[in-house]
């Protein structure tokens, strides 16, 4: 005996088998849409990190500066570090509890760049027990982009009371009173072995997972999918009879 039909019922099970479908393969193509451009960021990067320094721009191209076109270039800069603005900013790190140390250069021309010049041990770092350098020199090293913006569940800097959990620059230089002041930060190049601050700390490894990603996003629209059609299959054999 044959039977009508369900529509009520199949027409639910019909969209929501297209949402999930849909929603899926969307996650899928945004996923290996990442992976290009994470492919794209890792070749950028490595060309850039093993290129001869440029030096770092002045303030004709500050402007112009942007994260996908400008960082991890390998820069180099001359100037005078002004020690006494030097900023402590709090990081976990694979040496225990630290800071970085920014020092703000001082160049020929008066403008200042903040200089990463590594990690120092957070009780180190709290004594002032770790080198400084008086007089003109010369840094090499990769220029970063402020981190303006925290991560999920960092802490906010506290300029008045003189805490720092990230790098942004445009605070830090704010707070010391630098008006004339690159928009980015330099990471020095590794410095002598162990003499803190220990430089050449600059992450250039990326986790790249979106293939992995984008075929589980695929297998679940696949699943979806295959779920609809056993669903489909059964509803036209009860009609069949």
């Amino acid at each position: 005996m044959s039977r009508s039909i369900r529509w009520p019922r199949l027409i639910i099970v019909t969209l929501i088998a297209a949402i999930g479908i849909a929603g899926f393969g969307s996650l899928g193509v945004w996923q290996v849409k990442r992976l290009s451009w994470k492919l794209d960021l890792i070749e950028r990067v490595d060309s850039r990190i093993h290129a001869k320094p440029v030096p770092a721009p002045g303030p004709e191209a500050w402007d112009g500066i942007t994260r996908d076109k400008d960082e991890y270039t390998r820069v180099t800069l001359r100037g005078e570090y002004l020690n006494d603005d030097e900023v402590l900013i709090y990081t976990p790190s694979d040496i225990g509890p630290a800071n970085w140390v920014l020092t703000p250069l001082r160049r020929d021309d008066g403008t200042i760049v903040m200089v990463n010049r590594g990690l120092v041990p957070l009780e180190a770092a709290g004594e002032g027990d770790f080198d400084r350098i008086d007089g003109e020199t010369t840094v090499t090293g990769l220029l970063r982009i402020s981190e303006s913006e925290g991560w999920l569940f960092s802490r906010d800097n506290d300029p008045e009371n003189g805490l720092w959990y990230r790098r942004d620059i445009g605070s830090i230089t704010a707070a010391r009173g630098y008006g004339d002041a690159a928009p980015y930060f330099v990471d020095e190049e590794a410095t002598a072995p162990g003499r803190w601050p220990s430089g050449g700390r600059t992450v250039v490894s990326f986790r790249n997972s979106h293939l992995s990603y984008a075929l589980t996003w695929f297998a679940l629209a696949l699943m979806v999918a295959g779920a609809y059609g056993l669903v489909l299959r059964q509803e036209l054999r009860r009609t069949a009879g």
